[in-house]
């Protein structure tokens, strides 16, 4: 029992409700996040708000990730990379008191989300069905340094995994996530350079605003690559909270298009994450096994706000069957798949 949307509108009522729950196949909600009314005294609201833009980049060598966010308390800047044949991993991150200097837009499909430091520059920008990532960030890495410029092209037709879901009465959970967006430009790390053609190279968005529960647990999963006959296919699963009886957000993406699935069962041992995980949905369409190779480790305690993330890189192998019911056998499929436990 999935909702679609279809009518465009303004996310929340003037008395803080979300007009509509569901997903949609196109962002065609305003995120008017000023009507929010969670709090007797609205003045402190933008406390508990959290807004981020997180894209992920598979070239056919790497794992390459750069996100803005203001989680209300502070603003969090962070990039890193992997390395699919050796698993090398290496993060670093910002935290930025009151979010001095972060700016986000307002809505997934225009407008600029851009943070300006000393040393740290991130823009991430849309305009006329691309995406312009340009990250500098010299010091990365004990000075070895990363650089990126890259377009994404997201083209009108193209769809996207749009979901808002309550938590709560009065909480809430809007989501974008965007998959197998054809990349092109350039990526340095250290001596490594990497010339990204959209024939083998894709990207990912995940772009995200609400208020959750101050303690909140989620998986995520997500894959962008191509089958063997030259498709681009990508997955995006997740569960942990919210109201998930409208809709979920788990699909699989065929050449741009939402096959939208129901629940999704993550199968995995959270006392070590690096044994094969498996996923499997209630209508008998998914059915996939992931090895992961390597473990990225994310541990932040600032007091109020405490994370920790366990994402892993691996492969995906199974099948999955369309809203058409073709059957699909996927073999090898880089993807990463989580676990997020976080205070904030």
């Amino acid at each position: 029992m999935q909702t679609e949307l279809t009518d465009p509108g303004p996310l929340l009522d003037t008395s803080g409700y979300l007009k509509q729950i569901g997903w949609s196949r196109q962002p065609i909600l305003d995120c008017n996040l000023e009507n929010a009314q969670f709090y007797r005294i609205r003045p402190l609201q933008f406390l508990r708000i959290k807004r981020w833009d997180y894209y992920g980049i598979f070239t056919p060598r790497r794992f390459f990730s750069g996100t803005i966010a203001d989680l209300g308390y502070a603003g969090n800047i962070f990039v890193y990379t992997v390395d699919f044949e050796t698993g090398e991993f290496h993060e670093e991150g910002l935290v930025i008191p009151l979010s001095k200097g972060v700016q986000l837009a307002r809505n997934s499909d225009v407008g600029d989300t851009i943070y300006q430091g000393k040393d740290t520059q991130l823009s991430f920008e849309v305009s006329s069905g691309r995406r312009f990532l340009s990250i500098s960030w010299p010091q990365f890495h004990n000075g070895r340094g990363i650089e990126a410029e890259i377009v994404l092209r997201c083209p009108p037709d193209h769809e996207s995994m749009n979901i808002i879901i309550p938590i709560g009465e009065r909480r809430f959970y809007f989501n974008r996530k965007i998959n197998c967006l054809p990349a092109e430009g350039s990526l340095r790390y250290g001596k490594v350079h990497e010339q990204l053609h959209p024939d083998e190279t894709l990207g990912s968005l995940d772009w995200g605003r609400g208020v959750w529960e101050y303690s909140s647990f989620w998986n995520w999963a997500s894959a962008s690559g191509f089958m063997q006959d030259g498709r681009a296919v990508g997955l995006n699963l997740g569960c942990g909270f919210g109201d998930t009886s409208a809709a979920t957000e788990n699909c699989l993406v065929l050449d741009g298009r939402i096959h939208k699935f129901d629940q999704v069962e993550f199968s995995y041992d959270p006392k070590d994450y690096l044994k094969s995980w498996r996923f499997c949905d209630s209508q008998n369409r998914l059915e996939l096994s992931f090895t992961p190779f390597s473990e990225r480790v994310a541990y932040t305690n600032l007091g109020l706000i405490v994370s920790e993330v366990h994402q892993l890189f691996g492969r995906y192998s199974g099948q999955a069957v369309t809203d058409e019911g073709e059957t699909l056998q996927i073999e090898d499929l880089i993807g990463f798949a989580e676990d997020h436990h976080a205070k904030w």
